[in-house]
């Protein structure tokens, strides 16, 4: 079963069984990773915002326009940064590894 390391805030590697199929975001909340996702995966939000690592980072998919658009809003962005609710785990991908930021910003709120 592929694999999927999450480094949390503090710097801490936390490496988890990934299921092909599942997404980065449901992979982390059936390990207790602290990744939000407020919209349920929906694409409405981007507080399951992650920054994947450089060598993994043009492995993946290109990000589509409603990404790139959630991804405006996510608090601390960078060159490799994703949503986590759009990565989807496949044998090609056991070893990805994601850093979780610092902060979200939660727009559903209010």
């Amino acid at each position: 079963m592929p694999r999927i390391t999450f480094i949390d805030p503090e710097g801490t590697p936390h490496e988890v069984d990934a299921p092909e199929g599942l997404s980065v975001l449901e992979i982390a909340h059936r390990n207790d990773i602290d990744l939000e996702g407020a919209c349920e995966g929906s694409l409405a939000c981007s507080t399951c915002h992650v920054i994947v690592d450089e060598n993994w980072y043009g492995q993946l998919d290109e990000a589509c326009e409603d990404e790139e658009d959630m991804l405006d809003l996510a608090f601390g962005l960078t060159h490799t940064s994703r949503l986590g609710c759009q990565i989807k785990i496949t044998k090609e991908r056991d070893g990805l590894v994601v850093t979780l930021p610092v902060a979200t910003r939660n727009m559903m709120v209010g």
